[in-house]
């Protein structure tokens, strides 16, 4: 199979082409199959708890199961998204074979029992498990699997929203800040889209977000254009940036403190999921329990819900801020892009009362700037936006995007994220964890000599 994919590659661009195509399509298919199994098992999940209450009061021991499967058989798998971008970074250890089925099964077990988490880390997640499964398999050269493995990524993210365009985007952007590998480009495209056509072939259907065509206006090829409202556009992008930042932060803090306060760490995803619980009890609701796509009732706090502005609140964008960020802290399992959609969509829905403005643009450009500044990701999201809800919105969902982008740079949820900068010791780009190291070493200096300096 080697020497094939070898002959193939000397060839011209048509024998690339026929390359790449026999060697992402079999992990394409196999990766859709998955998500689809996936996004089934979700829907399962979220009406079974929806319609037993009680399962919730038993996330705590679920938490307790996912610690020790994670112990027994997770290895190197507890990194997450964070394993898939060291390995394409730095190929070392590899990525387990046992990633995909562990997550997908501890994913499903944390919706069933009420933790707040997403999909879209487990789908990821699928993606490079089997990716790099298959590139050993057909003995591909290092740079190849590198390859491979952004396929694998731009499978499970085209698979899991049903958004190719954007699943090809984010493969390629997502590895280093401000920077796009167009060298995959091909690649991740043909894997995006084989990766959606086979969920879609299972019978699995995406949730279907519209928003009112916007009147007046001038129109550039089908392109709104509106001073005004893109001017708001890019102010409300600093909000959600501020979102993304508070989301970031506090779920590292969450996690970091959980780690710290417990000498056993099988009592942190069991005081999560009791806190879980507690939070419940304080906000009066179930709303912000689960992925949040839809509610279980027509008056309940939902991602749908948001875009008509029914059951909205001005904090319930920051509720489930406090949801994820527990559940994801302290040891359940699951993706934060759905979350923040949930969060995006909700402060956009809330801020478009404020701004006057349609409910549902503003919770459509929230919906993906959000997302855009916690991944660090805009030009992917601005064309997820595009392709969810159309193109006449573009220069909204751009503008907000990068705005939320440029506010919260240098910090993000994937801590193995590069930055251009380079490392003088290693020789290598910086990741987001070490600037946060770095920062927080240059605070201490600061506050050692301010204190000296007041004595």
């Amino acid at each position: 199979m080697h020497r094939i994919f070898n002959f193939l590659g000397k060839l011209s661009f048509p024998g690339y082409l026929l390359k790449w195509l026999l060697i992402t399509a079999p992990v394409s298919v196999a990766v859709g199959s998955l998500v689809a199994l996936f996004l089934w098992l979700l829907d399962w999940a979220t009406v079974t708890r929806w319609g037993h209450e009680w399962l919730l009061y038993a996330l705590p021991m679920a938490g307790l199961a996912i610690h020790f499967l994670y112990k027994v058989y997770g290895k190197s798998s507890e990194k997450g998204n964070n394993l898939i971008i060291d390995e394409i970074h730095r190929p070392g250890g590899g990525v387990p074979l046992a990633m995909a089925p562990l997550v997908l099964v501890t994913t499903v077990v944390t919706h069933l029992f009420g933790g707040s988490a997403g999909r879209e880390g487990t789908a990821v997640q699928i993606g490079g498990s089997i990716a790099h499964l298959f590139g050993r398999r057909f003995g591909l050269s290092p740079v190849e699997v590198k390859t491979l493995l952004m396929a694998g990524i731009a499978a499970g993210f085209g698979a899991v929203f049903g958004t190719p365009f954007a699943g090809m985007m984010f493969a390629m952007e997502v590895l280093v800040v401000g920077r796009v590998h167009f060298r995959a480009a091909i690649p991740c495209l043909m894997a995006a889209f084989i990766g959606d056509w086979a969920t879609s072939a299972w019978g699995i259907h995406h949730t279907h977000y519209s928003i009112a065509p916007l009147p007046g206006g001038y129109r550039f090829y089908g392109v709104h254009i509106e001073g005004f409202l893109l001017l708001k556009s890019a102010l409300a992008g600093i909000a959600f940036g501020a979102a993304a930042y508070i989301f970031a932060a506090f779920t590292h803090t969450v996690g970091a403190a959980a780690k710290k306060f417990f000498r056993r760490q099988w009592l942190v995803p069991l005081a999560g999921g009791l806190l879980v619980i507690a939070l419940v009890y304080v906000s009066g609701t179930t709303d912000y329990l689960g992925l949040g796509v839809t509610g279980k009732s027509a008056g309940s706090v939902s991602i749908v819900s948001a875009f008509s502005g029914r059951g909205v609140t001005e904090w319930s964008w920051l509720w489930k801020i406090v949801f994820t960020g527990v559940t994801l802290g302290m040891g359940f399992k699951g993706g934060e892009v759905t979350p923040l959609f949930f969060i995006g969509a909700t402060l956009g829905s809330a801020l478009a009362v404020v701004a006057s403005v349609p409910v549902d643009v503003f919770a459509g450009i929230g919906f993906i700037a959000v997302f855009a500044a916690a991944t660090n990701t805009p030009l992917a999201c601005g064309v997820m936006g595009i392709e969810l809800f159309g193109h006449q919105y573009a220069i909204y969902f751009f503008a907000a995007c990068f705005v939320a982008y440029l506010f919260h740079r240098e910090t993000g949820i994937y801590s193995s994220q590069r930055i251009r900068a380079i490392n003088e010791k290693s020789g290598e780009p910086f990741t987001l964890a070490d600037i946060k190291k770095r920062r927080t070493r240059i605070n201490r200096i600061r506050l050692y000599k301010g204190r000296r300096f007041f004595k």
